[in-house]
């Protein structure tokens, strides 16, 4: 029928029939994703009314204080997927080792990693959070699930994609063949396709970074936000708007929408953390997802799918977003290789920060 809306259901058939000889393995194990992000979506919906809300008291591998959303979060993409036969294993944020599907169940060919709740930190003020996810296939599928089945690089990743529980509940998803967004309709319970073919704009106008890390930013970063900061008076000739959510998947989905750059970057807060950011179920679907849509997903130094994973948890930093941004940030990292040097002089952060100016002379 003419008009007709492509659901998810419709989608990933639709792509089957173009796979001669496909199982249906794959889209089996996205519908079962679909469905715990569905009911994810209902407990965050109903926050306070449903008693979810606050902390549970406990903390996660990451030494992070967990919500009770966060393991609500995490038993439903267990519950939602451990059944379905497609999976060897999976891997969480809140868990601090590999889960094996039980040897009762039946074991499938691809890993699962994910973030069940990306941004939990703000769900008492309600604002947006998500799920982020990655799917790779086993090394070997035959043999008894180890962590280092899953330490690939995000180039080896199958599909990618991230729920965003705000206004609406949206599902955006990669195969590598471009991305896609789709729209939860909770007449029907389906997600319908509502963004074709998402291409992050180049044209970049907004910027967004914690400005509370400023004092402990490498020289590269202060030098790139300082341009930014002056405007159409500095050396970019254009005025620039500063974003800040502190949740990746609303700034990831702000700037597959209006194009912009994303920077949680080195810093020397904490010397022995490289990173801040978990490599194989946020970096790397977050990368796989900009790149397909146009963009750049960098370290600062370099390609974020090109590192060899050295474990679960391993953290990174995080710069992506309109690939010409992302390649100049790169290029002051370049200049200044080992964040000292002569490349930036950042005495201006002494006397003006972010939201000080300085007085008269």
């Amino acid at each position: 029928m003419r008009g007709e809306r492509t659901t998810l259901t419709r989608y990933t058939i639709e792509a089957e029939h173009r796979h001669p000889g496909s199982t249906g393995d794959f889209s089996g194990l996205l519908h079962a994703v679909a469905t715990a992000v569905k009911i994810i979506s209902s407990q965050v919906a109903r926050g306070a009314l449903a008693a979810v809300l606050g902390s549970a008291g406990v903390e996660n591998v990451q030494g992070e204080v967990q919500k009770k959303l966060d393991l609500i979060s995490n038993e439903v993409m267990i519950g939602e997927t451990e059944w379905s036969g497609h999976l060897a294993a999976m891997a969480s944020e809140e868990m601090a080792d590999a889960y094996p599907i039980p040897a009762t169940a039946r074991r499938g060919k691809y890993l699962l990693v994910f973030d069940p709740l990306d941004g939990s930190s703000n769900i008492d003020v309600n604002i947006s959070v998500g799920t982020i996810f990655s799917i790779l296939r086993s090394p070997d599928p035959a043999a008894e699930p180890r962590e280092e089945h899953f330490l690939q690089p995000g180039t080896a990743q199958v599909c990618a994609g991230f729920a965003l529980y705000g206004p609406s509940t949206m599902l955006i998803l990669t195969t590598g063949d471009g991305v896609d967004g789709f729209t939860l309709d909770r007449d029907i319970g389906e997600f319908v396709l509502t963004h074709p073919r998402l291409l992050i704009p180049q044209e970049c106008g907004e910027f967004a970074i914690n400005s509370s890390n400023e004092r402990f930013w490498e020289p590269p970063v202060r030098r790139y936000i300082s341009e930014c900061l002056a405007g159409r008076t500095g050396p970019r000739d254009r005025d620039f708007n500063m974003r800040w959510i502190a949740s990746l998947v609303a700034d990831t989905y702000r700037i597959l929408t209006r194009g912009g750059v994303y920077l949680y970057p080195a810093d020397t807060k904490h010397q022995d953390m490289p990173g801040r950011l978990r490599l194989l179920y946020e970096c790397n679907p977050v990368a796989f997802i900009v790149e397909q849509a146009g963009g750049r997903a960098s370290t600062g130094r370099e390609r974020i799918m090109d590192i060899q994973p050295a474990s679960l948890h391993q953290r990174v930093p995080l710069v992506f977003g309109s690939r010409s941004e992302v390649e100049l940030i790169e290029r002051y990292h370049r200049d200044q290789p080992t964040g000292r040097g002569p490349a930036f002089d950042d005495s201006l952060f002494g006397t003006r920060s972010l939201f000080r100016v300085p007085g008269p002379a």
